[in-house]
């Protein structure tokens, strides 16, 4: 028998695994051959064992060297390929929602990111590098010792290839060869249970190692958006962003992009990019500089068991399609409100997140084939699909930080231009600037100003530039009126305040 006590307070997922070995070996060795006794020597047999000493200490510990020399032989496997990342430049100060303007600041940056390509290519979290001047990449180091001596060798300077804002991924390219590399693991999934070591720059402590467990493969951190993340409570904290989190052959599961903390350091919340995933977005910047990303003009909603009875569906779980968009891929191919979605591109759609995944994924120039339940009959459909653009991230690659400043409203902006207007879509008016963030350091009125509000007009004064948006708002006073009219969503409105 193995008695495991569980002692109250934190532990990571090292100290309790190597707990349960000890006292597994130890339960190993206190075993002894098991035999039918007679009933006369029953007594004796008993009186012997409580007599057997308890096995020594020593005597487990060959079971401890093997662990121990297994995980350092996978870190000097793993390690040589994971790098440190300095920013120098702008970054949001937090986490803003979609539709709010972002908090943008002058700032430095540590991070960490996996060279997954011999010939540079790193790839880190895009919350990492956005908005950077300049990025560095420290390469790890053999040797301690070898630090200094190695020198400026180490320190290289990285060029942006191409970043991904819903997936939270950047691809950075060096100019050096020869580089050690991870393998992307898309060939097996991520198990509940498994271990796993973190590795990365926390808090800028270059080349450090975590374990601990996949606590959960497929988890959905923002009911709002479709991106699905693998949980673990292997000691994540700032710093680890971009760092790999790798399985016990040393292949990447995923990339660490983020935790869930009161305190803002590791609560055992930690989240990782599923290595498909990465790779997915890897291969796109790598080849196109952006990621192409599917959408088939259809919404589907996950099934609940009162909507399944309000509804006469046939089953109380699964993905329902609650609209179809008249003319677009998905009607045309014959799919229709209420279909029940059985899967996609041959893996099973249970639930919404698992539709997602799989639309994520899916190649621009193939069709989607969807299996799809309409009352007690299954149906295969071929949807053709397009490729869906985010307006916002042509927007923030556009911005140049000094030359966009508005400082009287403490935004950044950009003018509205042939570009941006096929990109952003119909107007109601065709000229005016675009906003795209506020800028922390000059924090300006409550002006209620969102990112992609386009404002037209400064107190009844039409604007089509930065330059007439800056000449009208310098005309004014402290504790002036100020009236903008914006048009936000399609819709025109007029944002009231007094300037500061």
């Amino acid at each position: 028998m193995v008695l495991v006590r569980v002692f109250p307070g934190k532990a990571s997922g090292a100290y309790w695994f190597i707990t349960i070995v000890l006292l597994a070996a130890i339960g190993g060795f206190a075993q002894q051959p098991a035999s039918k006794p007679s009933p006369q020597a029953a007594p004796q047999k008993a009186n012997a064992a409580e007599k057997t000493p308890a096995p020594r200490p020593s005597e487990a510990l060959p079971v401890l060297q093997q662990l121990n020399a297994a995980l350092q032989a996978l870190v000097a496997k793993v390690s040589p390929a994971v790098v440190q990342i300095q920013v120098n430049g702008y970054g949001a100060v937090e986490d803003t929602n979609r539709g709010e303007a972002a908090v943008i600041t002058r700032q430095n940056a540590i991070g960490s990111g996996v060279i997954v390509s011999s010939d540079g290519y790193i790839m880190t979290n895009a919350h990492v590098v956005r908005g950077a001047r300049r990025i560095r990449i420290i390469l790890p180091s053999a040797d301690a010792s070898q630090i200094e001596a190695e020198g400026k060798e180490r320190v290289l300077d990285a060029k942006l290839i191409g970043l991904h804002e819903e997936s939270d991924l950047a691809l950075l390219k060096v100019e050096k060869t020869g580089l050690p590399t991870l393998a992307l693991s898309t060939g097996r999934r991520a198990r509940q249970g498994q271990l796993v070591l973190a590795i990365g720059s926390p808090e800028g402590l270059e080349n450090t190692v975590t374990m601990g467990v996949v606590s959960s493969v497929a988890r959905q951190a923002d009911p709002d958006k479709p991106m699905v993340y693998i949980q673990t409570d292997a000691p994540i904290n700032p710093g680890n962003s971009g760092g790999p989190l790798v399985d016990m052959d040393g292949d990447v599961l995923g990339i660490n992009t983020m935790i869930l903390s009161q305190g803002g350091g590791s609560e055992g919340l930690g989240f990782a990019i599923p290595a498909r995933i990465v790779k997915f977005v890897y291969e796109s910047l790598r080849k196109n500089g952006h990621v192409h990303r599917v959408e088939i003009d259809a919404t589907a909603q996950n099934i609940t068991p009162t909507l399944a009875q309000g509804l006469g569906l046939s089953q109380s779980y699964g993905v329902v399609v609650a609209d179809v968009t008249p003319g677009g891929p998905a009607e045309s191919a014959g799919l229709q409100i209420g279909d029940i979605v059985v899967s996609a591109d041959g893996r099973r759609t249970d639930t919404l997140p698992a539709l997602s995944a799989v639309m994520y994924l899916h190649p621009l120039d193939e069709l989607l084939t969807l299996v799809v339940k309409r009352g007690t009959t299954e149906k295969t459909l071929n949807v053709p699909v397009l490729e869906h653009r985010d307006a916002m991230d042509k927007l923030m690659d556009a911005v140049d930080p000094d030359k966009s400043l508005v400082q009287r409203l403490g935004i950044l902006a950009i003018d509205l231009d042939d570009r941006l207007r096929s990109l952003i879509g119909q107007l109601r008016i065709s000229s005016g600037v675009v906003v795209v963030a506020r800028a922390v350091s000059l924090l300006g009125p409550d002006t209620g100003l969102k990112t992609a509000d386009i404002i037209h007009g400064v107190n009844g004064t039409s604007v089509d530039s930065l330059d007439s948006l800056r000449a009208r708002l310098n005309e004014l006073k402290r504790d002036s009126p100020v009236v903008l009219q914006v048009e936000r969503d399609g819709k025109l409105q007029w944002l009231a305040f007094e300037m500061d």
